[in-house]
């Protein structure tokens, strides 16, 4: 069981080093701008609070 644990911590620490490395290649590096583009069309790299949906103001 022990040997299992090694092999699934190496396999852990493997994959979190392959997001960390993929997200600096595609947010830092600039590989994609139509990544860039796509998030700025979504809205989601704005820090701003914005009202989303009209039916939560009373009437």
């Amino acid at each position: 069981m022990e040997k299992i644990e090694k092999i699934l911590m190496k396999i852990i620490i493997i994959q979190f080093l392959f997001l960390l490395l993929t997200q600096f290649i595609l947010h830092q590096l600039d590989t994609l701008p139509e990544l860039q583009q796509l998030t700025k069309y979504e809205g989601v790299n704005e820090n701003s609070i914005t009202e989303i949906l009209q039916t939560f103001q009373g009437n």
